[in-house]
């Protein structure tokens, strides 16, 4: 198998290879692969790079499919001109795809491959009649209806361009002739290119047959020249996946205002609610519910669990029945046990929430073991930075911290113990004890009084 993924993609006005731009939650390129390979093993597959290779390799490397390096780009054709010095040795059948056509599917490229082994003939290739096939080359066939070749775009008669019959650019051939007869390809074309279409009459001219397999819905096949198209794309990818979510009994509200990106998993009867966002490889649990604005990346819930509107999670795992938001961000690798309640304004990062333990407003909890039911209070902050290094705070299972309580790291509070509100705690406190860190109230009475009776003198001082 080859895929072909040289291109510039001038059309696209980016700096960026065409086929490392990303639809549907993953990079055009490995929608491709991961629909090539349920057909064949990835050391049968190569890809053929060229504009920044090094960079395309890179994103694909952990594949382990082939690379060969095509240095200048000088059409479809040369493309495997140039593979054949690797691969012009091995037999079988050769399929030949696009590295920006990521809405394929393994069932329509397993149809493909089939049609010509099905056959005589030395190749197959993809075809759909389109309403307006502008800008696809048009399959050509003879009065018995037998392919005869494939005229491009540009170089086509007013009556070839009238075929509504388009070549979809996908390809599968008998590796021998193939690769015996790919030099005869000529540039004396409009684009003064290597043209992979004219290998359809060169076979021909070669004794063989071609025959060709055509798919009902030609935007399977949809490639992608700029951004408007990839956002089509995108939006296609992505009715893909909710209606299956949909089908496996998932409730998506607003479906269409809805990104889920494509290894995401979500289990029977949990809701997500409008404009909600679930990246990576995020796993949700039965009976879930998924605020509106919310975002989700690469992270677990079990089941039970309620995500409230406009909340963060980021690489944090949900135990049954946790409550968390709305308007929450768990920054990353936090832990919220069963049943416990991350509120309204409440930041966590690398912390773990006991179960049934309670942070309901205002707080920052970062670099923190929590026990189990225990109460934070609003505005509560543990300090877990000095400006080099970052130090942990525990506290103990049923330990209430008072409202705007400050947490010096590293510091324990024990099992049971109580923190005053307003407390700045810079020592541990013992378990069942009351940590008080704060000043003690002063009333002077009749202050305001003197202030205002002096309010007028400009030259004299306020009373102390």
């Amino acid at each position: 198998m080859v895929i072909l993924a040289a291109g510039l993609g001038t059309r696209m006005k980016s700096r960026h290879a065409k086929v490392l731009h990303r639809a549907g939650g993953r990079s055009l390129i490995e929608h491709v692969l991961r629909a090539a390979s349920a057909l064949t093993p990835p050391e049968n597959t190569f890809v053929v790079v060229g504009h920044q290779a090094d960079a395309v390799r890179a994103a694909i490397r952990d594949s382990g499919v082939g690379f060969i390096h095509q240095e200048e780009q000088k059409g479809t054709g040369h493309a495997l001109m140039v593979a054949a010095a690797a691969l012009s040795n091995r037999e079988g059948r050769l399929l030949i795809l696009y590295g920006d056509c990521p809405l394929v599917r393994t069932e329509t490229l397993a149809g493909l491959a089939a049609a010509q082994e099905s056959s005589t003939a030395a190749g197959a290739i993809l075809t759909a009649i389109m309403d307006d096939p502008t800008g696809y080359g048009r399959v050509l066939r003879d009065s018995a209806g037998s392919v005869t070749g494939v005229v491009e775009q540009k170089a086509g008669t007013p009556t070839q361009l009238a075929i509504r019959e388009a070549n979809m650019g996908l390809y599968c051939y008998r590796a021998e002739p193939f690769w015996k007869h790919v030099q005869e390809l000529r540039t004396d074309n409009p684009a003064h290119e290597y043209y992979l279409t004219d290998m359809v009459e060169i076979l021909r001219r070669a004794g063989h047959a071609i025959t060709a397999y055509r798919i009902d819905d030609p935007r399977e096949v949809l490639g992608i020249n700029d951004r408007a198209e990839l956002a089509v794309v995108d939006r296609l990818l992505r009715d893909r996946k909710v209606r299956e979510l949909m089908l496996a009994g998932v409730t998506i509200e607003k479906p269409e205002t809805v990104t889920i990106d494509p290894d995401v998993a979500i289990g029977m009867d949990t809701v997500v609610e409008p404009s909600a966002r679930i990246l990576g490889r995020t796993t949700i649990g039965e009976n879930c519910r998924i605020g509106a604005c919310s975002i989700l990346i690469d992270s677990e819930f079990e089941a039970d669990v309620e995500v409230g509107p406009f909340t963060i999670i980021r690489k944090s795992y949900l135990e049954r029945g946790a409550q968390v938001g709305p308007y929450a961000r768990l920054r990353f690798e936090n832990h919220v046990e069963a049943g416990a309640c991350v509120g309204n304004f409440v930041e966590l990062k690398k912390t773990r929430l006991g179960a049934g333990s309670k942070a309901m407003h205002l707080a920052y909890l970062g670099d923190s073991e929590i026990g189990p039911q225990v109460n934070v209070g609003a505005g509560t902050i543990t300090c877990n930075y000095d400006g080099l290094r970052k130090y942990k705070t525990k506290i103990g299972a049923a330990a209430f911290v008072g409202s705007n309580a400050t947490l010096v790291a590293p510091v324990e509070i024990g099992p049971g113990a109580y923190i005053a509100a307003g407390s700045v705690i810079t020592t541990e406190v013992p378990a069942d004890a009351l940590g008080v860190g704060r000043g003690r109230q002063v009333n002077k009475e009749g202050w305001t009084k003197k202030r205002r009776e002096l309010g007028h003198r400009h030259d004299s001082k306020p009373p102390t």
